[in-house]
């Protein structure tokens, strides 16, 4: 591809509904990091256990955990913008009580875990419904640019946020980080709302392809758990997400690395913050452009294996610089493989199933990360900071090369096997 190729409009922001929904996701989601590294600042405020900040993670997981299923049927029975409606309008009446319990300072560790968790009830309805509206927006042809585009989205909000949160909290205090969020959420609501009625279909349809109507069932969410025990390729995606967040999942020790190794203050804690989205948006971004990516498969476990020696840098690293670095590479490898596997999973997805496997994925994608920093917690508190990200560098590696070997399709999954995805509802 010709570098001026990579200055084009990418295939995905033509379709208009799918350009105002990244749009106001770009927004909400830079207030959104800023929420979640102040809270991580806050709790480092409120105690020096990391186990207390770890703590925070299994608060938002728990929910998850417990509603991301019937989430997931929801969005294959309802109109998945009127879900999003509802759960982005929840989160912020969350987010501004947050601001406002910090304000009157009736804030503690607690009350942060509950207002949290609460929050959590709506991330187990939106993420299924969100993710299953993309593909309702865009073309098959247009899904990887599509994902690729919310990759930046994700991760420039994750340059800003955390960048944000430092000054914000440094000048304004800790509550306007939460307020900042709360007002971020009407950016994705007003797309809703400005974008109208959309179909639960995808468009480009092949006309023999089969219809199918679901029904509010419970019943229903079996299916979706025997469909993916049924597709190696997605069940194997899955696990290697699962793993290699839980050894990797280091976030919670960041406020530990910027205080108590490289000594730097809030303002550096914010650019430390921002620094693996900086190698994630300048992955995404060339993904974005990419119209056609061989040995998908390969590429994506690279993408993992990167990941991990960059953890394990991160942890040996007493420089800022180099921190900085590592956790670019981070971000690098982490933007390889999150496209890699949402465009997978997606192609690969009846329409009328994508939202019970996005809600399975849920569990896998949330409960990683919060379990792993829940772990690096204990392994910090054990045998301090450094050590907990450099074994959780090496357990990442580990479970890259366990599901490349267990998992021989995913390792030659090229990227232009059968698709499933357009399946249309009645």
């Amino acid at each position: 591809m010709r570098l001026i190729d990579y200055f084009k409009v990418p295939p995905a922001l033509k379709h208009r509904k799918f350009a105002l929904l990244w749009a106001g996701l770009l927004i909400s989601i830079a207030g959104t990091q800023m929420q979640v590294w102040s809270i991580y600042w806050h709790l480092r405020l409120l105690t020096d256990q990391p186990i207390a900040v770890s703590g925070v993670g299994i608060a938002r997981l728990v929910p998850i955990l417990m509603f991301a299923l019937i989430g997931g049927l929801f969005a294959d029975t309802f109109n998945r913008r009127n879900v999003m409606f509802v759960t982005q309008t929840f989160m912020l009446l969350c987010a501004f009580l947050l601001g406002w319990l910090t304000h009157f300072g009736q804030m503690t560790i607690w009350t942060i875990y509950i207002v949290f968790g609460i929050s959590g009830i709506a991330v187990a309805f939106d993420g299924p419904s969100r993710q299953s509206l993309i593909t309702n927006l865009v073309p098959r042809e247009d899904l990887r640019s599509a994902f690729g585009l919310q990759s930046i989205a994700s991760n420039t909000g994750a340059i800003i946020g955390p960048a944000l949160s430092g000054l914000v909290i440094a000048t304004l205090g800790i509550e306007w980080s939460y307020w900042f969020n709360a007002i971020s959420f009407l950016a994705v609501i007003a797309a809703l709302i400005v974008m109208g009625k959309v179909e639960k279909e995808t468009p480009l349809l092949e006309e023999n392809e089969k219809r199918v109507k679901p029904k509010l069932d419970i019943a229903g969410i079996p299916e979706g758990i025997r469909f993916i025990l049924k597709q190696p390729i997605i069940l194997s995606s899955m696990l290697l997400d699962f793993f290699a967040s839980f050894f990797s999942s280091a976030n919670t020790l960041l406020p530990f690395v910027a205080q108590d190794i490289l000594k730097v203050g809030a303002i550096g804690y914010g650019w430390l913050s921002a620094a693996q989205s900086v190698g994630s948006v300048t992955v995404a971004f060339i993904l974005a452009q990419t119209n056609r990516i061989r040995h998908q498969g390969k590429l994506l476990l690279w993408g993992i294996t990167v990941f991990g020696f960059a953890t394990i840098l991160f942890g040996l690293s007493h420089n800022f610089a180099l921190t900085f670095a590592a956790l670019v590479l981070i971000g690098a490898g982490d933007a390889v493989s999150t496209v890699l596997r949402n465009t997978i999973r997606q192609l690969q997805t009846p329409d009328a199933l994508r939202g019970r496997m996005i809600s399975i994925n849920q569990i896998f994608f949330a409960g990683g990360p919060r379990l792993g920093e829940m772990e690096a917690g204990l392994v910090a508190q054990a045998f301090g900071t450094p050590i907990s990200i450099i074994t959780g560098g090496i357990g990442c590696l580990i479970s890259v090369v366990v599901v490349a070997l267990k998992f021989p399709q995913l390792r030659n999954y090229k990227g232009d096997e059968p698709l499933k995805a357009g399946v249309q509802i009645l």
